[in-house]
């Protein structure tokens, strides 16, 4: 691993990963509220949890977690994670899949599925969406990280590359171009409206990897510059409506209900 990817990733997995700080500080909030609510462990479902961080982060709050994923390599490194783990009995891994989701899990059978960094890659995000649904129980919840437009624009503006900014603001799949490795990205109000088709009601917005995505290592050369990124990132993720700093993130994170 760089010296570069290393910080970013942090010590202590999800919670102490400048990437993935501000997501693990909602979903862990929703995942402690559901299972006050239903006064038992929430059955969970990670759908692209590749290596499993998210996974051992729920699991080790009591929850019972499967992870799904098309890569035989990532459920081989989460299955070392997991051994290393105090919550081995809690998590389960399934190569597959969103297209195979009802194989793996029975309609409404799941209170919490977390898609991270998955929905960009999928061939039809509107049928991806639909079967999470489907194995969602009534009032079960979504977790759903994707890469947003507006961050690839001024990124692209700030390299210099004009012509790829205008590209990836005017194309219906936000991309940059051909050498594009995002697949798509998506506007907010788009995401909206495929949950609520899907039959989704959204309840939470908000912009992260703000600036965990453009800030150089060297300017985080210690323990205590890191620490202050991540409270950064988790105080402009949560800032949604004050200055908009939220909507500038490199993805957006939206939790939505099952109607």
């Amino acid at each position: 691993m760089t010296d570069e990817r290393a910080w970013r990733r942090g010590s202590s997995g999800v919670e102490g990963n400048v990437r993935t700080a501000a997501i693990w500080s909602q979903v862990r909030e929703l995942s402690e509220s559901r299972q006050s609510e239903l006064s038992r462990p929430l059955r969970v479902l990670d759908l692209g949890g590749g290596t499993g961080g998210l996974a051992v982060a729920l699991a080790e709050q009591g929850h019972t977690v499967t992870v799904v994923d098309p890569s035989p390599d990532a459920l081989a490194s989460m299955s070392r994670r997991v051994a290393e783990s105090d919550a081995a009995d809690r998590i389960s891994a399934v190569q597959g899949d969103a297209d195979t989701l009802a194989g793996i899990a029975a309609p409404g059978s799941i209170d919490l599925l977390c898609c991270h960094g998955t929905l960009e890659y999928v061939e039809d995000p509107e049928a991806t969406l639909a079967r999470i649904a489907e194995v969602l129980a009534p009032g079960g919840h979504l977790s759903l990280v994707t890469a947003q437009r507006v961050a690839a624009v001024i990124g692209r503006a700030l390299a210099g590359r004009f012509d790829q900014a205008r590209t990836a603001l005017t194309a219906p799949d936000g991309r940059w171009g051909e050498e594009d490795p995002v697949p798509r990205r998506f506007d907010r109000a788009a995401l909206a409206e495929m949950l609520t088709r899907a039959g989704f009601t959204t309840l939470e917005t908000r912009g992260v990897r703000i600036f965990s995505d453009v800030v150089p290592s060297t300017f985080v050369d210690t323990e205590a510059d890191r620490q202050a990124l991540l409270e950064l990132e988790e105080l402009a993720s949560a800032d949604a409506g004050r200055i908009g700093l939220s909507a500038l993130g490199g993805a957006v994170h939206l939790i939505a209900r099952r109607d």
